[in-house]
């Protein structure tokens, strides 16, 4: 399969993206501040609102989205139990799983700290003076303690049916590893699993190719009622949080991927390009971990017992993203409210974030939660978190963008370590091409 076919879903993707971003802001100049435009039709009238964006928009996108988390639960369990049990050592995983953890901490702790330290710079909240009627209610920060308890699921059926992603980790790893210890039995078991990968793996092949249509639809209903207006006095830091997020993906990334591994960051960067607008359209690591999985061993060369403990680990623990918007929302609303921090509470907020990444869903909105927990902790005000959430949408799907390139250079750095990846692969443009290209009129014969 050539570069021309792997490029084409590229340019779908995009045209689904420029092209609903083109018709919401259209139907927004049509129907302002949330009205609606009807036509009459005699004995009713025709209402855009509601057949376009609450209809049309609202139904196919919401499928897209659930379609790439039907996908997420069955494919973490039963790639990282192949992973798994593929390791010829098991104890390899305690040390694997250690290099990811520690990895993953180290770039949330970069990003924090470089995000507030540009803010502090920038100072994007001086004069700015807002105050709002609006509250949000956050919830109670769990312990050390409660999260490392609450990773070993009671009932792994409830952990599935409730979407769990530590404790659906945490009992495929043991599942995986008792059928490595299993002898013959084990083996007749692996086979299964092996088969049901490569039946999930085709269904996300399927998603890929119908993805611009879901991009399309997801976009177009977002910027029907996002104003331009919104970002008012919020313009600062919404180009704050947005520079510090591409410095973090287009530069931290590959230079943590250079200094680790040696290999071209301008290939892996290119590598990503898909992935990264899949994370950008659905705002959700965990929608985008079918994507990101096999981006990383098909396109990639990591091998599948690295990357499918990697990738859904990443997608649970790594918030570089979300970090960078806590540290200068942070120092926003400090500035708002006209508190002022000492290092100690900017020490504390780093500390908070990044332990707080820990458990938290890769899914959209998650990041205003877990600020809740970040301002509490430095006795900052928590409705003002109302004042960021008009802007958030927009940088909610940038930094879900980095959250999956980090998630990926990680992947990599580690698979090199432990000499489970294929240089021939990575420096391959080709690489993966084929996955892209499903011809649906022969499905049926």
């Amino acid at each position: 399969m050539t570069t021309e076919t792997h490029s084409s879903l590229t340019r779908r993707i995009v045209t689904g993206m420029i092209a609903g971003i083109l018709v919401g802001s259209a139907l927004q100049w049509l129907m302002p501040n949330g009205s609606d435009f009807l036509i009459p039709l005699g004995l009713f009238d025709f209402s855009f609102r509601g057949f376009f964006v609450d209809g049309v928009f609202e139904v196919i996108g919401q499928i897209f989205i659930s379609s790439l988390q039907m996908l997420v639960v069955p494919l973490v369990f039963v790639s990282l139990i192949c992973g798994t049990c593929s390791l010829k050592d098991t104890t390899k995983l305690g040390k694997i799983g250690g290099k990811a953890v520690g990895l993953y901490l180290i770039t949330t702790a970069i990003a924090i700290s470089f995000a507030i330290s540009l803010a502090l710079l920038i100072s994007p909240g001086e004069g700015v003076n807002m105050t709002s009627d609006s509250t949000f209610t956050s919830r109670e920060a769990p312990s050390l303690a409660t999260v490392l308890i609450q990773m070993f699921p009671s009932n792994p059926f409830t952990a599935f049916a409730q979407g769990n992603m530590l404790q659906v980790i945490v009992f495929a790893l043991l599942f995986g590893i008792a059928m490595a210890l299993s002898g013959k039995a084990g083996e007749r078991v692996a086979s299964i699993f092996e088969d049901m990968n490569e039946v999930i793996m085709r269904l996300v092949t399927i998603l890929m190719n119908i993805a611009p249509y879901g991009v399309f639809c997801l976009l177009a209903g977002l910027f029907t009622d996002l104003s331009i207006e919104t970002f008012g006095n919020l313009i600062v830091y919404f180009l704050v949080v947005l520079f510090a997020l591409l410095v973090h993906g287009l530069v931290t990334y590959p230079i943590l991927l250079k200094t680790f591994t040696g290999l071209n960051p301008i290939i892996f960067l290119k590598k990503m390009r898909d992935t990264a607008i899949f994370a950008f359209s659905t705002s959700s690591s965990n929608a985008t971990l079918p994507i990101t999985l096999e981006t990383t061993t098909k396109k990639m060369g990591v091998k599948n017992s690295i990357a499918s403990f990697t990738v859904p680990l990443g997608a649970t623990i790594n918030m570089d993203g979300t970090a960078i918007m806590q540290g200068v929302a942070t120092v926003f609303i400090a500035q708002v409210f006209n508190q002022d921090l000492t290092l100690v509470d900017y020490l504390m907020v780093i500390l908070t974030a990044t332990l707080a990444s820990i458990g938290t869903a890769g899914v959209p909105g998650v990041g205003l939660i877990m600020l809740a927990m970040v301002l509490e902790q430095v006795g900052l005000p928590v409705e003002g978190i109302a004042l960021i959430i008009g802007v958030d949408r927009l940088l909610d799907m940038t930094r879900t963008a980095v959250n999956v390139t980090g998630d990926s250079m990680v992947t990599i750095v580690v698979g090199k370590s432990e000499d489970q990846f294929d240089q021939e692969t990575f420096e391959n443009p080709d690489a993966g091409a084929k996955i892209e290209n499903i011809d649906f009129h022969h499905l049926k014969d």
